[in-house]
């Protein structure tokens, strides 16, 4: 039965709701009627309702996701619209543009392009489809009949390739009719290839115009260049052709115009020169010759040609990296004739030279004849000078032993020190005249300082309280390694110095160590020595304007010192402040652990009776010695030589206890062979040599045969104190 039989379409609706509702009534209460809950059709209603409201929420959510499906397409629609107008602007953007492009995407495929892309290339253009991978695209464009290739078609593929895997790349492709393509690749963020093509035909035109009108001036400046070369220039092309030579090649050969014609042959100019007898040396054309037909890679060739007219040139020819070349020729006649010229100059000034040298040989030669005859004559005449104030010296010291008044005490003080003066001065010369000589030798030995602070304390002590002076000599117990003789010579030089420049004040002899080394340092309380000065005072007769010139000297105390010193190895230095002083320094070596010092004197000494043989030639010198022994209480034997002293002690028949000897008796060295002869008679007997030569020459000898060297003009107080020594090494 069907609802709509029961319904009018003519109805109201409100007629047609009320037929259905009393349907739906009827209907409801045959189902209650006819219906049983416990039967299988009411469970089949329950679960009809069930699976009605399920479809009722399958089909609202079927509908919400139509209406979101509806939106997605709606927006997609909009979506794809807008994409299709991007990429239609962006292919009128693409147009647009006057160079060519092309896109390719990660994978190497053709994704899009432009219709200028390959545009010049009308055979393959057609074949530029999206898809096209990028190897097929060089490939295509390699076989193309418009394009140039510089290489063959593998090796341009090869190098195109290549230059793909860069990120950028830019280079330049030629076509047909001269036409040129610049190509540039870039890589994208997302690895894909944008391919530019811009045609650049006009540019490099225009730069062609520019660099041929650039090589047209250049050549000009080149023609100029050489057209003012003193030298003569021809260059040839790698065929062996003339390109072009110079006003200054055309000057020197002076071959037929014709002949420096550009495309000339260089076997037709060498053939012209060979017929011509141009050169005297044809053997050096061939050998041009046969360098320009060598291959190439030929080193650059040089070589001399001498025309029959006696001009001189020189050749140079050197490949052009076309493998052409280029010859110079370099006049070189007046450079030669100047050389010749030089030459025989050279001879004569060696000449000139040689007579010159031997002319500074001989009188090097004069010169030092001169300085040792100088040098012999002093060591000659120095015992001679010696020997009257060593007799002198005696004399006073005799009279000193005896009583005297006060007056004729005083007398005998201020003759003793004019004689003390000469004695310094006489000393200085000879000290100068040795250390000039080149003569003197050094007696390097390790002795206590104190042995040279003694000396110079007792020595000059009486000296500073006489100009009414403070003398402070500190002692030390260092050992130094030094001859002792030219270290006792160098302070007392200082020491004098500092006296004689110091008016008021003192003087101070003081050491200190300085690592290895022990510095002499004396200070005195004198005038300063001013700055410009300072080069002048170690030369010798210089004295300053200090306080002390008109003191006795010659200035040569300074001069003295600083030969000393540098014949000993010492450093020497000096400083001068102004209200302080001047200080000079000796820095000496000091003794190794162990090494033990020479033998010390008595500062006192004590004599007991002894006997002395006392040998002197010099008959005054000889009984003034022998008084001043007799007045300490030695008796004493004289004799004027070796002879004479072994008769006398064979008549007395008496052993001396010493022997006191001069070393210049009959001849040089004679005292050594007279203490020997007399020791191989009366045995080893203390000896003691008196010499005016420096110790430092004997005392090898003298140690080695066991004798006390005393320099003269004696010290009497020295003298004593080698015979107390004596006394007491022997007892």
């Amino acid at each position: 039965m069907h609802t709509q039989s029961y319904i009018n379409e003519a109805d109201s609706a409100e007629r047609r709701q009320e037929k259905l509702e009393k349907i739906v009534e009827v209907l409801m209460r045959r189902v209650e009627r006819d219906t049983d809950q416990s039967s299988p059709n009411y469970s089949h209603f329950q679960a009809a309702i069930v699976l009605e409201k399920q479809v009722r929420s399958r089909t609202k959510d079927l509908g919400e996701a139509l209406e979101s499906l509806a939106d997605v397409n709606a927006k997609l629609l909009v979506a794809k619209a807008e994409a299709e107008a991007a990429r239609s602007d962006l292919a009128n953007a693409l147009e647009a543009i006057r160079e060519g492009f092309a896109l390719f995407d990660p994978n190497d495929q053709l994704v899009m392009r432009n219709s200028r892309f390959c545009a010049y290339l009308p055979d393959v253009v057609d074949k530029m489809e999206s898809g096209l991978s990028f190897n097929d695209y060089v490939s295509i464009v390699s076989a193309s009949d418009h394009i140039v290739l510089d290489t063959s078609r593998e090796n341009w593929i090869k190098d195109r390739l290549k230059a793909h895997k860069r990120r950028y790349a830019n280079f330049n492709v030629e076509h047909k009719n001269d036409r040129w393509v610049q190509v540039s690749e870039q890589r994208t963020p997302n690895n894909s290839t944008a391919v530019l093509q811009t045609d650049v035909t006009d540019m490099l035109r225009i730069e062609r115009q520019e660099r041929d009108k650039l090589l047209g001036t250049q050549a000009a400046m080149i023609r100029a260049t050489l057209d003012h070369l003193n030298q003569g220039i021809a260059i040839f092309d790698a065929g062996h052709a003339l390109l072009g030579s110079n006003v200054s090649l055309r000057e020197m050969l002076s071959p037929p115009q014709r002949l420096l014609q550009t495309g000339t042959r260089f076997s037709t100019i060498v053939d012209y020169f060979l017929d011509q007898a141009t050169f005297v040396e044809a053997p050096e054309l061939i050998n041009l010759s046969n360098w320009v037909h060598s291959e190439a890679g030929r080193a650059p060739l040089g070589l001399r040609l001498s025309s029959t007219e006696e001009r001189h040139y020189d050749v140079f020819c050197q490949e052009t990296p076309e493998q052409g070349f280029v010859i110079s020729f370099t006049d070189v006649t007046n450079e030669r004739a100047a050389i010749t010229a030089m030459h025989a100059v050279n001879e004569t000034l060696e000449q000139r030279v040689h007579e010159r040298t031997a002319e500074l040989r001989d009188a090097r030669d004069q010169a030092e004849r001169a300085n040792t005859s100088k040098s012999r004559f002093v060591a000659a005449v120095s015992h001679d000078l010696l020997q009257p104030l060593n007799a002198a010296k005696l004399f006073i010291a005799s009279l000193k032993e005896v009583g005297q008044p006060v007056p004729a005490q005083e007398l005998t003080q201020r003759i003793e020190n004019a004689f003390e003066s000469v004695e310094t001065i006489l000393s200085a010369l000879l000290d100068i005249t040795k250390l000039d000589s080149g003569s003197h030798s050094v007696d390097v030995t390790a002795f206590p300082v104190e042995k040279v602070l003694r000396s110079v304390r007792e020595e000059f002590g009486h000296r500073a309280v006489a100009k009414g002076l403070r003398l402070r000599v500190r002692r030390d117990q260092g050992i130094v390694r030094s001859d002792h003789m030219y270290l006792l010579r160098i302070v007392q030089n200082l020491v004098t110095n500092a006296i004689r420049y110091t008016s008021s004040g003192g003087v101070l002899v003081a050491t200190r160590k300085r690592g290895d080394h022990l510095r002499i340092e004396v200070w005195d309380t004198g005038a300063v020595i001013s700055t410009d000065h300072h080069a002048e005072i170690f030369q010798e007769f210089r004295r300053l304007d200090r306080a002390g010139k008109d003191e006795p000297g010659m200035g040569l105390g300074l001069a003295i010192v600083e030969r000393a010193c540098k014949l000993l190895g010492h450093e020497l230095s000096f400083s001068s402040v102004e209200g302080r002083g001047s200080v000079f320094r000796i820095d000496v070596p000091l003794a190794k652990p162990g090494e033990v010092g020479e033998e010390q004197f008595s500062a006192e000494p004590v004599l007991t009776p002894m006997v002395a043989l006392l040998i002197e030639e010099n008959q005054t010198i000889r009984a003034e010695t022998s008084k001043l022994l007799e007045n300490w209480g030695i008796n004493t034997i004289e004799a004027e030589n070796g002879a004479e002293a072994t008769q006398l002690l064979r008549e007395v028949d008496i052993i001396p206890d010493v022997i006191i000897v001069d070393h210049v008796l009959a001849g040089p060295r004679a005292g050594f062979s007279t203490v020997s002869r007399l020791r191989d008679t009366y045995g080893h007997l203390p000896a003691v040599l008196m010499s005016s030569d420096p110790v430092s020459e004997l005392i090898g000898r003298a140690q080695s045969e066991k004798l006390t060297l005393l320099q003269k003009p004696l010290e009497p107080r020295r003298l004593r104190s080698i015979l107390t020594w004596l006394q007491s090494s022997v007892g």
